[in-house]
């Protein structure tokens, strides 16, 4: 079988317990929308899980790129001849700002880390997908975190931006693609905060299929079975 899920935020007890109730095995795949990282309790032990399972398949998200873009660039030794060049007021503002946004849990635990560990973390990041595309009884999915900013219904995925990608929320108000069996799946917007749904549940309308429940708000962790369509739900925080 096939699963998705979206928007971890760092709830790895509630990602362990949702594997346990998917009965997820070697023999299934699982595809994850991005925002593993940041808020939650325990961000990069659910990114060390991910790592060991050649069954998963990342897709990058925003918070994720950001952590990913700063740690690179700081998880080096600060010296004297590298000050200024490292900690520019740019770099420190982006960090500022990650960290009021629920960064500070990665980042302590990221520091925790020792140098082949971090490294291994951010490459793992580095070769996270933009999108995916599945297929199953004339049915397809594209997998993307966020939506698809610029986007036309004869644009090929490859033809995105990365920030088209981790940013602009869809529209879930309109259908994107003519086709009624093409179906665009995100995260990136807790359902709850869809207008006209307001659930803590999968949103499926309008050739949309959104699955972050807000777990790390208190909301629930879901996973979509592609196979089955089935959804499958955990309680969060």
């Amino acid at each position: 079988m096939r699963y998705i899920i979206s928007d971890i935020h760092g709830c790895y007890h509630q990602y362990q317990m949702l594997l346990e109730k998917m009965h997820f095995s070697a023999e299934d795949k699982l595809y994850i929308l991005g925002d593993v990282v940041d808020r939650g309790p325990e961000p990069i032990k659910v990114l060390q899980d991910m790592m060991k399972r050649p069954n998963v398949v990342f897709i990058l998200g925003n918070h994720d790129f950001i952590m990913y873009t700063l740690m690179r660039k700081l998880a080096v030794e600060i010296t004297e001849e590298n000050y200024d060049s490292y900690l520019t007021r740019e770099i420190l503002l982006d960090y500022q700002l990650w960290i009021q946004d629920g960064g500070q849990v990665t980042a302590e635990q990221f520091r925790k880390l020792n140098y082949a560990q971090k490294m291994d973390v951010l490459d793992y990041i580095a070769e996270a997908s933009l999108y995916e595309v599945l297929k199953n009884n004339g049915k397809e999915y594209r997998l993307v975190h966020a939506g698809l900013a610029n986007f036309t219904p004869e644009k090929d995925m490859d033809e995105y931006e990365l920030y088209d990608f981790l940013e602009e929320r869809a529209d879930y108000s309109k259908r994107y693609y003519p086709d009624e069996n093409i179906f665009l799946v995100t995260g990136h917007t807790p359902t709850v905060f869809i207008e006209d749904w307001e659930r803590i549940e999968v949103y499926r309308k309008n050739g949309h299929i959104a699955l972050d429940c807000g777990c790390v708000g208190g909301g629930k962790l879901a996973a979509f079975c592609v196979e089955t369509e089935e959804v499958i739900y955990v309680d969060g925080l």
